[in-house]
């Protein structure tokens, strides 16, 4: 696995592990503590998004263009 794969996979990794780290939404959920979780999770999904973009250009090119010809 190259370096660029390893890296991709270990922030696949923490995004997994912040989701499934979610607080159960019940009756009694603490507003704030699913605040907290909501940012922290958003923040490794965008870096994740960003890192998938900056090295793997073509992959994410050959996806808007598959998304596009949906649309066409």
């Amino acid at each position: 696995m190259d370096k660029k794969t390893k890296e991709c996979v270990k922030m696949l990794r923490e995004l997994v592990s912040d989701i499934q780290g979610a607080p159960f939404p019940g009756d009694e959920m603490n507003k704030e503590l699913y605040a907290i979780w909501y940012e922290h999770a958003q923040r490794s999904a965008v870096a994740c998004f960003e890192y998938l973009n900056d090295s793997f250009p073509k992959e994410q090119e050959e996806t808007t263009k598959s998304i596009d010809k949906l649309f066409d």
